[in-house]
């Protein structure tokens, strides 16, 4: 099904179902279409499902962190759903929804984590260095996913745009660096939070430590694997990661 994205003076969302609302993050190099079969998937469940774009490229330079991002996702919250929601975060929109269910617990019923950072990530590094070289930016978005035919000719398209506009691929790297600085290693025994992590087998970013090492330190979490996946479960492998995701969540709404 195709969803169309709601343009406000301040937020950009696909928005749909009726239900317990479930809020799916994005990560640094993703966007709205990455939760496409998941859309799909809730929204015929009784979850009403918002996909907010992250304001990644919009903020201002001195402000260009998790920390802002997560205020940011909090103002919507509290703007357009009654009620605590269910987060859903992937990559950086999984170290977002860390920050924010710390901060608002009371704004947060459920934390689903899949391939998040907040602990230890590989990452393009501080800088491109060969930028301007389709094939390279080609095998670095491959090796996001298990199975390299998911980084499709339209994701490679979307990647290599971001890296090669001057102030988008500033902006990446200090959303970058602002997840390695910004360590939850900490905090993670102080989110109470019933928390599910679902995760890549073969997830080359946030390697499968990461998840243990989570599911070690979060007090009340649930730990699922897939296996033959990458980073971005929920686009490499929709099905399993729904019914997963179905079967934890359901109960807990």
């Amino acid at each position: 099904m195709i969803f169309s994205t709601k343009k406000e003076k301040k937020y950009s969302y696909v928005e749909a179902g009726e239900g317990h609302p479930l809020v799916l993050l994005h990560g640094l190099m993703g966007g709205l279409s990455n939760f496409d079969k998941m859309v799909d998937f809730f929204s015929d469940r009784g979850f009403k499902v918002y996909v907010p774009q992250l304001p990644i490229y919009d903020l201002p330079v001195l402000n260009t962190n998790l920390t802002t991002i997560a205020k940011y996702i909090i103002k919507f919250i509290e703007s357009h759903i009654s009620g605590p929601v269910t987060i859903v975060g992937n990559s950086m929109g999984g170290h977002v929804g860390l920050i924010l269910t710390l901060a608002r617990p009371d704004l947060v019923k459920n934390l689903v984590l899949t391939g998040s950072s907040g602990l230890y990530e590989r990452t393009f590094g501080d800088s491109f260095p060969r930028k301007n070289d389709r094939s390279y930016i080609r095998k670095k978005t491959e090796e996001v996913f298990y199975d390299p035919k998911i980084a499709t000719e339209d994701l490679v398209d979307e990647v290599f745009g971001v890296v090669n506009d001057r102030m988008k691929g500033i902006k990446t790297v200090m959303l970058a660096r602002s997840a390695i600085k910004h360590n939850m290693l900490n905090d993670l025994p102080k989110i109470l939070t019933p928390t599910c992590l679902i995760w890549g087998k073969q997830d080359n970013v946030t390697p499968p430590e990461v998840a243990q090492d989570m599911h070690k330190f979060i007090p009340n979490s649930d730990l699922f694997w897939i296996d033959q996946c990458g980073h971005a479960a929920m686009m490499e492998k929709p099905d399993e990661f729904n019914e997963i995701l179905y079967s934890w969540v359901k109960d807990k709404v």
